[in-house]
């Protein structure tokens, strides 16, 4: 077996050229570091645009028409009759798993934010027909909730948009929705969301 004959570069020719240095461990690491905080970056934005284009699909344009609901137990509640203050108004029913679970905290907040300007009404969409008697058997279960039991009918529901439960929206002192969630939050999330609508003037 031979080796292959190479010839001596000529005199006087200049050096081949260096070929550069492998980038070190560290510099890879933090390109890749760089990488890798651009895709998360970018991937937060987009989160953050399609939650504002879901919240804002929830949210009726400008202040909220002034709906009369119906009170458990009797009487009229005008959304005009909250003005000056921030009203959590959560959409509900009996017969619904999740709402049942969430309703504890948003009671317990309710009363503990009150002094603070929060309103809480809690619109049940239970059936006309039936939901007198449903309500009335879950209150057994929560009395502390009976002050806040309004109905909301369809017309109510058209406005915002109601298509699950439990929808929750926050308007402001004037009347404007300012957030809205659809489905069940733990007690720390809405605690959040309470705490930051009273902060928006």
């Amino acid at each position: 077996m031979t080796e292959p004959v190479t010839n001596p570069p000529p005199a006087g020719a200049p050096p081949p050229p260096t070929p550069p240095p492998a980038p070190s461990t560290g510099e890879k690491a933090s390109k890749a570091l760089l990488i890798l905080t651009a895709v998360f970056g970018l991937a937060g934005v987009l989160y953050l645009g399609i939650m504002e284009a879901q919240r804002s699909k929830l949210a009726p344009e400008g202040s909220v028409p002034s709906f009369v609901m119906e009170r458990y137990g009797g009487g009229k509640l005008a959304m005009s009759d909250l003005r000056g203050k921030v009203v959590m108004l959560d959409f509900w029913a009996t017969w619904c798993p999740p709402c049942q679970e969430e309703m504890p905290s948003l009671v317990k907040l309710a009363k503990e934010f009150e002094p603070q300007g929060l309103a809480f009404v809690a619109a049940s969409r239970d059936d006309d027909d039936v939901k007198e008697e449903l309500v009335r058997q879950f209150l057994g279960r929560m009395p502390e909730l009976e002050p806040y039991v309004v109905y909301a009918n369809d017309e109510v529901a058209m406005a915002f948009r109601i298509e699950a439960l439990p929808t929750l929206y926050f308007l402001n002192r004037e009347g404007k929705v300012i957030d809205a969630v659809r489905g069940m939050m733990s007690e720390p999330q809405l605690r959040r969301r309470i705490e930051k609508a009273l902060k928006e003037q």
